[in-house]
Formats: C-alpha cells, structure tokens, sequence
C-alpha cells in the first residue's frame, strides 16, 4: 500500500501543482465578458459597463466587453458555456436567455442548470405596469374590477411573444383572473409606441424607458412588478399590494462563468463582484435605473436562477406557447 502511495504521489502531485499555482496568480491576464441579452447602449451592456470598472480595478486586469446580443442571447450564451473553464471568459446572463428561451426552444445548445457556474447576482429590474393616459382607472383594482366586468374589451401590448412583459402579463392575468387581450410587437419600442398613441391599453415596461413618458404625464403608472416599491418611484405602490398579493416578476443580470470553473476563481470573482457593487457611483447609477442591488453568493445566485427558470417555464404554459 506504502508502494502505491508513492508511486500515485509521484504522479497525481506534479499535476496539481501547476493548477494550484494558476489559480493563485489568477487573473494574469485581460478577462472577457460576453453580454448576451442586448448589443450596446441596451440595459444589460449599461450594467456590464456600469459594473466593469470596478471589477478590473480589484482584479488588477483589464474586463473586455463583448456584444453577443444576436438570436436573442443565445449566441452568447453558446459561447459562454463552451468556452474554457479557466475564468478568462464570463457571461453577463438575463432573464430572458437563460431561463425564458429555454422553455421555447428545443434545440439549444446549452443548458442554463448544467453549463455555467454561478458567481453572483447583479440587479434585479422591476417593471411598470402603465396604461395609456385617457383610461377610465387609475388603480390595479379598479384596472381589475374593469377587466371582470368587461372580459376581453382591454389588450395589452407586448414586445413579442414569450416576451419578458408579455409573461409578466399572463402572469397578471392569471394571478387576477381577468381576461385581458395580447397584442404582440415586433420589439417594446413599437407597443410603447402604439400606447402613446391610444391604440393599446396596458404594457409593461422597463423603468428606465417609462419614466420619462411617466412624469411627461403621457402615461398612467399603476404599480411596481417587483417585491419592494423603488426610490425613483416612491409613491406607487407594488402591483402585490396595490390588489394581487403575491405577484412578483421583473428582469435581472447576473455573473457566470462556464460549468467545472474552480471554486477558488469563482470566490475570487465573488468577492471582486460583490465590493464593486457597494462603490456609492455604482451605487446611484443602477439605482436611477430602477434597479434593486443583489450582490448575492454563488450559492444564492444558483438558487435564484433556479427558481426563475422553474417560475419562467410555468409562464411559458400559462401564456399558452409551445417549444419550436
């Protein structure tokens, strides 16, 4: 046994050895962040700009970032997961790519709970519900009472279906049980467009891109999707408890580095990830977006990408879509 010892030492050290060592000089060099949800000046190539400089201060090395927006995500997301686990390559992952899509299409290449190792929650983004200004309510309940009285008479625009806001109001209808018609778009712009216009009754929207249609007053806000009511935002109350306990839905962006990455980089990435959101600027530039800081564990980043892809999957049934 003594004899076997030495010889799987002699063998299995010299090979740990070198591992050990890159982990300890991580990073030695620039490190790539693939955004997959959007092509630049879209919110998650702000927030991967917002957060990158004070990654690369910690890390001591420069964050590339890289636009893979195309095919709603999924190319980044390809690429993430298939490239080395060696912390070099990160994902900037969002809702949509990570646990919408899945749901709708069959033949990804990637798997959102196998292929990417958590680091750690970013934001979470609420989203409004508005409806356009000349609507007779002007609260959830009265939106609700409206809506059972009238089965079918109001329609929401979407950005399309399997849409973030396009689930976010199946699962409004759902929760309220009320019978509300969906029209969909080919992007936000054109429904928010059509809402403006008196042609579409209800959207949900990203803060950032409501609210300055909000205090124009060309718009009526009747609550927030997410769990807390937000600063920029202080006097409208949360759709759960403005009249449908319970309901909660929004964006979010997170960091992920591909499946087997080792733990010590991941912690290392984590630890980098969580002080950079704690600096006041970044601090006050995610906030005047409407967003709520995360900057969770990777255990609880794994946890919460598990749940939203568990929760997205049931929206994708009850907004009535099918995988193609």
């Amino acid at each position: 046994m003594n004899v076997l010892c030495r010889v799987l030492a002699t063998v299995v050290v010299p090979l740990l050895v070198p591992l050990a060592v890159a982990q300890a000089a991580y990073p030695d060099k620039p490190i790539r962040l693939i955004v997959a949800a959007g092509p630049a000046g879209t919110g998650p190539d702000m927030a991967a700009r917002t957060l990158a400089p004070g990654v690369s201060s910690l890390l001591g090395q420069q964050i590339i970032i890289d636009n893979r927006g195309g095919a709603s995500g999924i190319i980044g997301c390809e690429l993430a997961a298939k490239a080395s686990p060696d912390g070099y390559t990160l994902l900037l992952g969002a809702q949509g790519p990570m646990t919408i899509l899945p749901h709708l299409r069959k033949q990804l290449t990637y798997d959102t709970l196998k292929d990417f190792a958590p680091i750690g929650g970013i934001v979470t983004l609420s989203q409004v519900l508005i409806a356009r200004s000349a609507v007779p309510f002007t609260t959830i309940k009265e939106l609700i009472a409206l809506a059972k009285a009238q089965p079918g008479k109001l329609n929401y625009a979407s950005a399309g279906n399997g849409a973030t806001n396009n689930l976010a109001m199946e699962l409004f209808k759902s929760m309220a049980d009320v019978n509300i018609m969906h029209v969909p778009y080919k992007g936000q712009d054109l429904a928010l467009n059509d809402l403006l216009g008196g042609r579409m009754d209800l959207t949900f929207n990203a803060i950032h891109t409501a609210l300055p249609q909000i205090k124009a007053g060309r718009v009526r806000v009747l609550g927030i999707s997410g769990a807390k009511r937000l600063s920029v935002l202080a006097d409208v109350p949360t759709i759960s408890e403005a009249g449908v306990p319970g309901f909660e839905t929004g964006q979010w962006y997170g960091l992920l580095a591909p499946a087997k990455t080792p733990r010590p980089i991941i912690a290392r990435l984590n630890g980098a990830l969580v002080t950079a959101l704690q600096a006041a600027d970044v601090k006050s530039r995610f906030e005047a977006q409407g967003a709520t800081l995360v900057a969770s564990s990777p255990e609880e980043f794994a946890v919460f990408v598990r749940r939203e892809f568990e929760k997205n999957g049931k929206a994708v049934k009850l907004a009535g879509l099918e995988a193609n």
